[in-house]
């Protein structure tokens, strides 16, 4: 078998439709050789009728990344879930939510504010450390996806400062983990048309910065550039990158006015 993953392992959170980011990422890490498992929250049956449209078939395992009972046997779950699955190679974060308050900066109430932070930041390290048994003594490479949380965007509020937790949060697992051979990077997304997306007021205020600042283009219904750079990061062709977030958003970010 050939391919950027060939071998390797790898879990994938987030696919909800399949216009999901998460599921694309687990489309191309199929093509490019690798074995693959899904988790999913809320309706599995609805995950495991989207991952039915993979090249291949593949276990789905419940996760709520706010139910420790879930994360603590997470690794036990993923082994029981296929053959061979007693080891993981790379790991996908691709997980966020802010109740509505949370699009409120100035009103967004504390309840709402630690609710966006503990799904969509420190679930990094919860997923992380839930797989460690299945990558200890290996290495690997846990990738997670952002959205630019170095300005402030329009309606984004307490979302913009969960993904800045994110970024951050993913620099110390790089720090602790870098010594047991674990890389962790983040693809900074541009805006798509997602599920997620259908929760943000004002997306499209959003999204209309894209159309007129990125000089390469961006298109808001393509997620396969994202979950491109997502593959590559989790591949060995990035051996010695942590702690690092790459960009995958058309240039919108080094533009200035």
């Amino acid at each position: 078998m050939s391919g950027l993953l060939a071998g390797k392992r790898i879990l994938v959170t987030g696919v909800v439709t399949e216009a999901s980011i998460a599921f694309h990422v687990a489309r191309l890490a199929q093509q490019e050789g690798a074995e693959v498992v899904l988790t999913g929250f809320g309706r599995l049956s609805l995950i495991e009728r989207i991952a039915a449209r993979l090249p291949k078939p593949v276990p789905v395992v419940e996760l709520d990344v706010t139910d420790q009972t879930q994360l603590d046997t997470l690794a036990e779950r993923i082994s029981a879930s296929a053959d061979g699955f007693d080891r993981l190679d790379g790991v996908v974060h691709s997980i966020a939510y802010g109740p509505q308050g949370a699009f409120s900066f100035l009103d967004g109430d504390w309840a709402d504010v630690s609710t966006a932070v503990q799904v969509s930041a420190y679930s990094l390290k919860s997923l992380t450390t839930a797989c460690l048994p299945l990558m200890e003594g290996r290495g690997g490479s846990v990738v997670g996806l952002t959205f630019d949380a170095t300005v402030a965007w329009p309606r984004y509020d307490w979302m913009g400062v969960a993904k800045a937790a994110l970024e951050s949060t993913s620099r110390y697992l790089a720090r602790d983990l870098g010594g047991r051979g674990i890389r962790c990077n983040l693809i900074a997304a541009g805006p798509l048309r997602s599920m997620a997306a259908k929760s943000i007021p004002g997306f499209g205020e959003l999204a209309e910065v894209w159309q007129h600042r990125a000089p390469i283009g961006w298109d808001l219904v393509d997620p396969d550039p994202a979950a491109r750079g997502v593959v590559a990061l989790l591949s060995d062709f990035f051996p010695r990158t942590t702690g690092e977030i790459v960009h995958v958003d058309g240039g919108v970010h080094m533009m200035g006015a």
